[in-house]
């Protein structure tokens, strides 16, 4: 029997708009248009009650139905839930079919007729060179994607509780990378829990996951567990020689493999943790060229991730990288597994990470009262209470303006006397006419305090030298900027502070390796030939995103000169 969200689905698709959501995700190509999708097929009669595909499958063709139907279905422990059913004119897929990642559901035949089918690299060929094609596949994978995150039919389901802080990373890890998962709160669903006592499942071994596909069940697993569980980095090939690797797929990184995979090179963006750096974790931007009333972090980073995945890159995530094999070329990027990556040029992305407070007890919080991000994940587990934001730049800003919406208080703490320096002007302005957000200038966190969870939050005005204990339950950390740099040592020289010099500021008095080459380093270049640093990583950037988007962008330009001196 249907669910009431199924219905509604139904009833909402009954009244086709050139408009409605529900049109655009499942549009009726036009005989011009397939035919121009004729030349890259093969036609195939089908039968009905054929399956054509099913979840956990890869390299799974794309099929535009000539007549027949069809139905998209995805198993679970009772039997099957519907997701869509096509008939002549549509065609199947959601953005699976554009990364090459394992399918997430079943299509089977309905009703038999002639199929077109067209596999993955034709796919992706017709649309890079077919603007229109191109637009009515990626809008249409987009919104299914969607519907699916929305209603939460992946391939996983997690079972975890709110006052867990492994739950909130995998929820976050998930979430970012625009998986669907099901999700189970066991502080609401006794059902649940009761069976995870009956199998004896401990507390410290929540949050439980289940691939339902190959029926594994995980313990608190690590985030690369999962990510293997469901199959996030399947098609990625270890034994290539890539023209480029990118590590770090923040606004700088995505923005390098959206224009190299264009312009047909060779790409792969390793990530450690999920796409788009410290800028996806922000509720709102609002000063990004061309999104005048702003867009989520995490909105701008999945929609770089589809272009990148529409033009051809690949992505690894939920691996970081241990170090760098420099010696020889091609260079080779090791990651925390032993993999080894080779490529003739790289692209350090790897941006830098918020300054954690030296608190003793900071890690026991974390998670449980102490986040790095402002979402509405973040947001949901502080409810109507007080909460404090550390910092003085524009991610701590648009955290406080965006926390203030439904938080009891918004207390900022900053280690200045002032914002104008780190803040743009409009995100101050907001502030201070906010009377939820109170500032605390000159102010710094000296202890936390709490049983399991942050209770208790003690704080130094070192203006008045007065320290006070307050009850507040959740703090947000946006201070400061460390590069992940760690990685790189020996290899390129860095700044007294650990980021990379590129281009002219390299000097031969300088720590650190020098300019091998008897020409001169280009412009993002490091000490390291054909290797390139961008975004906040770099010594000298400028902390917005669309500086670290053009860097990105210049740098594909310089790869492929050194690319040509090879």
């Amino acid at each position: 029997m249907p669910t009431q969200a199924e219905i509604n689905l139904m009833s909402f698709r009954a009244v086709p708009s050139a408009l409605d959501a529900r049109t655009q995700a499942f549009p009726v190509l036009t005989e011009a248009q397939i035919a121009r999708i004729r030349p890259i097929s093969k036609s195939r009669a089908v039968r009905s009650g054929e399956i054509l595909f099913e979840p956990d499958d890869t390299n799974v063709p794309f099929f535009v139905l000539l007549s027949g139907k069809m139905e998209i279905m995805q198993p679970d422990y009772v039997g099957e839930r519907p997701i869509a059913k096509h008939s002549a004119g549509e065609f199947t897929g959601e953005m699976t079919m554009i990364s090459g990642r394992r399918s997430l559901v079943r299509g089977r035949v309905t009703e038999a007729g002639d199929f077109l089918e067209v596999d993955g690299d034709s796919l992706r060929s017709l649309v890079a060179r077919d603007a229109e094609l191109s637009e009515i596949f990626m809008r249409a994978f987009i919104l299914r994607r969607l519907e699916l995150v929305n209603r939460g039919q992946g391939n996983v389901v997690l079972l975890g509780s709110r006052h867990s802080a492994r739950t909130l990373e995998l929820r976050e890890f998930l979430t970012r990378n625009e998986h669907p998962y099901a999700y189970v709160d066991l502080d609401t669903d006794k059902t649940s829990q009761e069976l995870l006592d009956r199998f004896q499942v401990k507390r410290e071994e929540v949050p439980v996951t289940v691939c339902i596909k190959t029926g594994r069940v995980l313990r608190n697993p690590t985030i690369p567990k999962l990510a293997d569980c469901i199959g996030l980095n399947s098609t990625v090939d270890a034994s290539l020689v890539r023209d480029l690797i990118i590590v770090g797929a923040g606004p700088a990184g995505l923005a390098a493999a959206v224009y190299a995979a264009s312009e047909g090179l060779d790409v792969l963006t390793i990530e450690t943790a999920t796409p788009g750096g410290q800028a996806g974790s922000s509720s709102k931007i609002e000063n990004y060229l061309g999104f005048p009333t702003g867009v989520s972090g995490q909105e701008l980073a999945a929609r770089a991730l589809a272009q990148t995945e529409k033009f051809g890159a690949k992505m690894m995530v939920a691996h970081g990288v241990t170090r760098l094999e420099c010696a020889s070329h091609p260079y080779k990027v090791v990651l925390d597994d032993g993999q080894k990556m080779a490529a003739r040029a790289v692209v350090i992305a790897t941006g830098a990470q918020y300054s954690k407070p030296r608190i003793a007890n900071l890690a026991k919080f974390e998670g449980q009262g102490i986040y790095y991000g402002a979402t509405h994940m973040e947001a949901q587990l502080c409810g109507d209470e007080e909460v404090i934001v550390v910092g003085g730049g524009n991610s701590a800003g648009q955290a406080a303006t965006f926390l203030c919406q439904s938080a009891g208080k918004v207390r900022m703490l900053v280690r200045s006397g002032q914002l104008s320096d780190t803040m743009s002007r409009y995100l101050i302005q907001r502030i201070e006419e906010n009377p939820n957000i109170e500032m605390h200038y000159n102010t710094e966190i000296t202890a936390f305090d709490g049983d399991g969870h942050l209770e208790r939050v003690t704080w130094l005005d070192k203006a008045s030298g007065q320290s006070s204990m307050h009850p507040i339950r959740h703090v947000f950390v946006m201070a400061g900027a460390s590069p992940r740099t760690d990685w790189l040592k020996g290899c390129v020289a860095m700044d007294d502070k650990g980021f990379i010099l590129t281009g002219r500021d390299l000097d031969p008095v300088t720590e650190g390796p020098a300019w091998p080459l008897p020409r001169p380093p280009q412009m993002l270049e490091t000490s390291l030939p054909g290797v390139f640093a961008v975004g906040d990583v770099r010594a000298g950037n400028v902390k917005r995103v669309a500086s670290a988007v053009g860097e990105g962008a210049i740098a594909v330009h310089l790869v492929h000169r050194v690319l040509g001196e090879l």
